[in-house]
């Protein structure tokens, strides 16, 4: 099944495809009323996609049954994502969920959390035995009219994640879902929502990743995370799409009082990456942070950084950019910090770091920081450095070349994110770094 071009039939066909209710018919619908009303970005680099050549919605599994058993998933797919090293992560996690195209085809979770009442499936799963939760949530802090590609999302989203962890709940282990691409021209608008209840805790884990193609593919997911009140979600991704493709993704978090949300944002590759991770610090204590790294090459436009919005008082915000611009490629940070009159006594923090690896690529700062309250402060610091001669000699002089001399001064660079990772995701990283300089 694959329908191609965006039009109001085909975004009713893939609603009766999924047997959605009313309401999520509507919201599609609304949706792409919205999409037709919008404009593109007016900011930041220019998007060339023509709508009608992208694939909305693709299928191979006619039944499109969630396998929890990969004897039971096709085998070229299963021989694809373990050379990925999808099937070899599992063992480290609590649950996963696996997307390939536009459907969920792998969903497993630890039978302890199932005993803890965890909730992690997928979302059109979810609108169908947990509507009550779903309805409460879904749309509320990403408004489907917001921007061009949050609405496109409404209108076509399919996969994506729906976690819930209840009130006083602990998980030891991270939760992943993995999405792959795997045709030209393709679309993946998967949907993500995240409540982490009171009390409670989440690490989620996301990878990206396609093939090469000489057609542009587009990437435009949502992602809604709520963090109740002394509870905390650490959000992992690395992103690492093929040079065809457009990441254009609207991430946002809603935290309560002394809740703590953390973004840790890994873009690797893409043709053009838009994506600004969001906290709106809403409850009084409440904490955020984003701590992102952008690796761009030859053709490659990595336009990313975070947005932090204080509402409550005593709110604490940091946002750390690690980019890496090499071969003419384009990174760019792009933020905002705003806090508000009556968000007192906060405060925020924010440094971005860049290293230019030859004359042929650059970086910009796009910064945008304000604070309406004097109990309030706002920090900023950024550098744009190359790799030093002098530590380049240094370590040639004790036997290390120059290749070896300038990975292991670029992993140096971005220790700061990858002591963030859990060691299998570290290791990984280290290999894709190495692989994109």
């Amino acid at each position: 099944m694959e329908i191609k071009g965006l039009n109001e039939e085909n975004v009713k066909t893939i609603s009766k495809i999924k047997n959605e209710s009313n309401w999520v018919y509507d919201y599609r619908l609304d949706s792409f009323l919205k999409f037709l009303k919008l404009d593109m970005p007016d900011f930041g680099p220019k998007i060339e996609l023509n709508f009608d050549d992208i694939i909305y919605y693709k299928d191979n599994n006619i039944d499109r049954k969630i396998e929890n058993d990969w004897n039971n998933v096709l085998k070229p797919v299963v021989r694809e994502l373990d050379d990925l090293g999808v099937l070899e992560s599992e063992q480290h996690l609590g649950g996963m969920g696996v997307q390939y195209e536009s459907e969920v085809i792998y969903h497993s979770m630890l039978k302890e959390l199932e005993e803890k009442k965890v909730i992690f499936t997928s979302i059109e799963v979810a609108m169908k035995k947990y509507p009550d939760i779903v309805k409460k949530y879904f749309g509320k802090i990403v408004n489907n009219g917001e921007n061009k590609f949050a609405a496109l999302n409404g209108c076509v989203f399919s996969g994506g994640s729906f976690i819930y962890v209840p009130p006083n709940t602990t998980l030891d282990r991270p939760l992943q879902s993995y999405f792959r691409i795997n045709s030209k021209n393709m679309g993946q608008f998967e949907r993500t929502l995240i409540i982490v209840d009171d009390n409670s805790s989440l690490h989620y884990i996301e990878g990206c990743t396609a093939p090469t193609y000489s057609e542009s593919s587009l990437h435009a997911a949502v992602v809604e995370i709520y963090v109740g009140k002394n509870s905390k979600c650490r959000y992992s991704t690395i992103q690492n799409w093929a040079p065809n493709v457009y990441n254009l993704v609207t991430k946002r978090a809603l935290v309560d009082d002394n809740g703590t949300m953390e973004w840790i944002d890994g873009n690797i590759g893409s043709k053009v990456t838009m994506k600004y991770p969001c906290c709106v610090l809403k409850g009084d204590n409440a904490k955020g942070t984003c701590i992102t790294i952008s690796v761009a090459s030859k053709g490659q436009i990595q336009d990313s950084g975070a947005r932090m919005i204080h509402l409550g008082k005593n709110t604490m915000s940091n946002i750390i950019s690690k980019s890496i611009a090499r071969n003419g490629g384009n990174a760019t940070y792009r933020g905002k910090v705003l806090i508000n009159k009556k968000a007192l006594n906060s405060s925020s923090n924010v440094k971005c770091d860049t290293l230019i690896l030859d004359e042929l690529s650059k970086s910009d700062t796009v910064p945008v920081n304000s604070c309406f309250n004097l109990s309030s402060n706002i920090e900023h610091e950024a550098t744009v450095a190359k790799i030093s001669e002098d530590n380049l000699f240094y370590m040639m002089s004790r036997g290390i070349s120059k290749k070896r001399a300038e990975e292991l001064i670029i992993l140096g660079f971005l220790d700061k994110f990858r002591e963030e990772l859990p060691m299998e995701y570290a290791v990984e990283l280290n290999q894709l770094i190495k692989n994109n300089l």
